[in-house]
């Protein structure tokens, strides 16, 4: 992970082993809950071991997927029927309250996981922001500080390369051509006059995008090759803003 950009998390992968591991806590977990809260049955009321498991599937979603969620809470809703309701053992509801509270317990789990999934989102964004941010800043720094083109030529073009997900960025002095895709300072791509539709069909495959740098210091070449990429327009603008740190410098690095 680059300097400057970490906080963003670009390069975070799933392992499908844990995601499968935490499928069968998501499972386990209300399970234990239910089997311990058992010996409890003649002291709790239904309600109040229903909001326990409401906790547990709190937890989960907490800590884990959007599946993980809701697979707590139909397996909370469901031990609570089997293990803490009469008749004990049965998935049958006798009591008109106990089947309320089952029905309550699995939706208030299933919204739960659905504001925690928001919450994350929101904060897997704003740490994207404040890893674009602080990459910019450290580009820009560089670029004041008297640096060479080519000192931040190499610093900027794997910030790039991250933040827009790339197989590979390079630099060239040379100037665009016509007839390479190209990225523009407003974030959009456009090829051969047509603008791109980068969120639905993604980054051109099929040649170098070109990403020229404000006042003619050179021109990054973006590879994008392997698979279908689909930055964000705020990340195509960050990218932009990076590679016009170069022209900040007022000295072109060699090719």
């Amino acid at each position: 992970m680059l300097p400057g950009l970490e906080s963003g998390g670009l390069l975070s992968r799933v392992n499908p082993q844990l995601r499968s591991l935490a499928l069968g806590w998501a499972a386990l977990l209300p399970l234990a809950v239910a089997a311990v809260l058992i010996p409890l049955r003649g002291v709790l009321a239904a309600t109040s071991m229903a909001l326990i498991l409401v906790l547990v599937v709190v937890a989960v979603a907490i800590c884990g997927s959007r599946r993980a969620g809701f697979v707590a809470s139909v397996v909370a809703a469901a031990a609570f029927d089997f293990f803490l309701t009469v008749p004990y053992l049965t998935f049958s509801i006798r009591d008109a309250s106990n089947i309320e509270a089952a029905v309550l317990l699995l939706l208030v789990g299933i919204a739960v996981t659905e504001v925690a999934q928001w919450a994350r989102r929101e904060l897997d964004r704003a740490g994207r922001r404040e890893g674009y941010l602080s990459g910019v800043a450290r580009a820009a720094r560089l670029a004041a500080s008297g640096s060479t083109g080519s000192d931040v030529a190499e610093v900027v073009r794997p910030m790039i390369a991250e933040v827009l997900d790339l197989d590979e960025c390079r630099f060239t002095t040379d100037g665009p051509r016509g007839d390479r895709p190209r990225l523009h300072d407003d974030g959009t791509v456009t090829w051969r006059g047509a603008a791109v539709d980068v969120e639905h069909d993604g980054l051109p495959i099929m040649d170098v995008i070109e990403l020229p740098v404000r006042g003619g210091a050179g021109t990054f070449l973006l590879t994008a090759s392997t698979r279908v990429r689909r930055p964000s327009l705020e990340q195509r603008q960050v990218a932009v803003t990076l590679a016009s740190q170069l022209g900040m410098t007022g000295a072109v690095p060699p090719g």
